[in-house]
């Protein structure tokens, strides 16, 4: 999944390459993230099971009304890993998976969403595969579906046109080394890099309680065949960086002692919202410009 991630993302390649060079060799994940559809079993549950599978546990449901979609999170099993692993290879990451409640989308949308899922027959079995290879579980659609799709919602496209690949990786910043384990410093180094950042809500994305902060890139764009021989850039994945701060009743701890468990954990709806927006239209306008 990774791979075909950075193979399909240039921005994330070269920002994961940047932040190794001049901070740190060993770069772990906060969280992995997916987007689903939420029907004919399509949904969290599709992307979820390999993960089950190999000891996540279920934790928080989160909404987004506005956005008609409704998420849910996972924690990794405590697993001894070798020292040193960077990447997929190192600290198990958290998975958010989310869902397009589809039901509450108009008659249109849900019938070609429904459509592709009819199609896919029992593609929703091999969600992780399809991430793996890179691949659509269903055919390729009409051009003037995907848009009929982005008119309504723009989170519904991207995962018509992307399936179950990748959605975002997200650095955990905190366990960088040096001077960029500070978000706000890693923001700064990665504009004055020439790299645009989703600006929805602000750069920095900051929960009620001050202590999970998240911003992110504005996803590329990828060239993409429609079924019709239509070609024309859709949005692809992009990479997001989070700084979990350590809890009020530990805050006495001493720095090198600090665990993962000592931070703050899970997410926020207000934060989560605003990272959504990175596959936005407006937000990729933006960095065209």
């Amino acid at each position: 999944m990774e791979k075909v991630y950075l193979n399909r993302n240039p921005t994330a390649k070269k920002i994961l390459e940047l932040v190794q060079s001049v901070d740190s060799n060993q770069i772990c994940y906060d969280h992995l993230a997916f987007r689903t559809f939420g029907v004919n079993g399509y949904g969290i549950d599709s992307m979820a099971k390999i993960f089950l599978d190999f000891g996540y546990e279920p934790r928080d449901e989160l909404r987004f009304p506005a956005k008609k979609l409704k998420a849910l999170w996972f924690s990794p099993p405590s697993v001894p890993l070798p020292d040193g692993g960077s990447g997929t290879n190192g600290p198990l990451p958290r998975i958010f998976i989310s869902e397009l409640l589809v039901d509450q989308m108009s008659t249109q949308t849900q019938e070609i969403i429904r459509k592709y899922t009819d199609i896919s027959s029992c593609g929703n079995e091999h969600a992780a595969l399809a991430s793996a290879l890179g691949s659509l579980t269903w055919e390729k659609p009409l051009f003037s579906e995907f848009q009929q799709l982005a008119r309504e919602s723009e989170y519904a496209a991207w995962t018509l046109v992307n399936g179950y690949a990748l959605n975002h990786a997200t650095i955990s910043t905190h366990q960088l080394k040096f001077h960029l384990r500070n978000i706000k410093n890693l923001n700064r180094f990665i504009e004055d890099n020439g790299f645009k950042l989703n600006s929805e809500g602000g750069v920095l994305k900051v929960s009620p309680d001050g202590l999970l902060l998240q911003s992110s890139t504005v996803a590329d764009s990828v060239s993409f065949q429609f079924s019709d021989g239509i070609t024309e850039l859709v949005p692809c994945s992009y990479i997001e960086f989070a700084e979990r701060l350590v809890l009020p009743q530990y805050k006495n701890i001493p720095e090198k002692e600090v665990k993962e468990f000592h931070r703050r954990d899970g997410f926020e709806v207000g934060n989560a919202d605003k990272i959504f927006e990175s596959t936005s239209k407006e937000q990729l306008t933006r960095r065209a410009a």
